[in-house]
């Protein structure tokens, strides 16, 4: 590779505002709106509390328990704690053998490092037994600003094909707390998309929540459009909800943190109802994903809306600050309200 070359090969795919860039040096941002309260490490406090009462609850992690928030567990219970180094290959055969014993291993680490580099492990180890495995991954989608590398845009479609794999993508910090009792009591293996650190708390507001494996929950509800959403976008269709309510339109939100299986039945009687728009928002590639996997069964169950997908495109995406990525990719709030309006007219 030539000096010129190896120069333009770092060069930005699509053109950004450098003053843009320099609005936050963050390359792992807080998802929270200012003033949003959050919650520190709700995975792993979680687990802490099902270890309290569980001896056999084992957590495992590729050299990154302090970036998944289970260093947490590995302080509360440090002889049920394995540091596995960076050998995600490893971990995982390790993870299957402990189940196969009889424990309820946790094993954590990147969602790219999972779906990229130990499928192959997770498939003919864990999921062909379907054992009782969780693979709880931290960065899933465009939750970092790092790149292409740590950018795990394509970790649902990767996991959706693969039989026996229940996926979760809760939304907030009540949400993973709750998926990770959920899962503990689940007899078999999940893969769980992690949201780590100060973790925004949004779900509090909506009395009664509870969160069900392998259960939709409708937030609130709207006669022009309907918002489809899993993870964090669950948090942005709620704002853009109530922003686009003071301009006269009425719009519901149906959280959907169990993408597989998907339930489709809560899905189906939603997407029935006559007259609005029906737009999936998802952390995650336009391919393979939450849409996808909506439309697949409105089409199959003859059930029409108007439909259209808020996701991220079907590239590489750039490196830079978290928050500019996202209004660049329509994953902001402000960009699901522009585009919610523009399909409106």
């Amino acid at each position: 590779m030539t000096l010129s070359r190896r120069g333009s090969k770092w060069e930005p795919r699509h053109p950004v505002d450098a003053d843009k860039r320099q609005l936050t040096s963050a390359m792992i941002a807080s998802l929270s709106a200012d003033g949003m309260p959050t919650r520190a490490a709700p995975f792993g406090h979680a687990l802490v509390d099902i270890a309290k009462q569980r001896d056999d609850v084992i957590g495992l992690s590729a050299d990154l328990a302090k970036y998944t928030d289970l260093h947490v567990f590995a302080q509360a219970y440090p002889e049920r704690f394995y540091q596995m180094g960076m050998a995600e290959q490893v971990m995982i055969s390790a993870a299957a053998g402990l189940a196969k014993e009889g424990f309820t291993p946790f094993a954590t680490t990147y969602a790219v490092f999972a779906s990229r580099r130990a499928y192959d492990f997770i498939c003919m180890a864990i999921a062909e037994d379907n054992l009782n495995v969780k693979i709880v991954c931290g960065l899933p989608g465009l939750t970092t600003g790092y790149g292409p590398s740590h950018q795990a845009t394509d970790d649902l479609a990767i996991f959706r094909g693969m039989p026996n794999l229940t996926i979760v993508d809760p939304c907030d910090a009540l949400d993973t707390e709750q998926a990770t009792h959920a899962i503990a009591d689940y007899n078999g293996p999940v893969y769980m998309r992690l949201l780590r650190g100060k973790v925004p708390s949004v779900l509090h507001e909506h009395e009664n929540y509870q969160f069900e494996l392998g259960k939709a929950k409708l937030l609130r509800d709207g006669k022009d459009v309907l918002f489809v959403s899993s993870g964090f976008m669950t948090m942005r269709t709620l704002e853009a909800a109530e922003a686009l309510a003071k301009d006269g339109v009425d719009v519901g939100v149906l959280h959907t943190p169990t993408i597989k299986p998907l339930d489709e039945a809560t899905l189906l009687e939603h997407c029935r109802k006559p007259g609005r728009l029906v737009i999936t928002a998802e952390n995650h590639s336009v391919i393979g994903g939450l849409g996808e996997a909506v439309a697949s069964t409105l089409m199959r169950n003859a059930v029409t809306p108007a439909f259209r997908q808020i996701a991220l495109p079907d590239e590489f995406l750039d490196a830079g600050a978290l928050p500019v990525l996202h209004d660049q990719y329509g994953i902001s709030t402000e960009a699901v309200i522009r585009q919610t309006k523009a399909w409106l007219g």
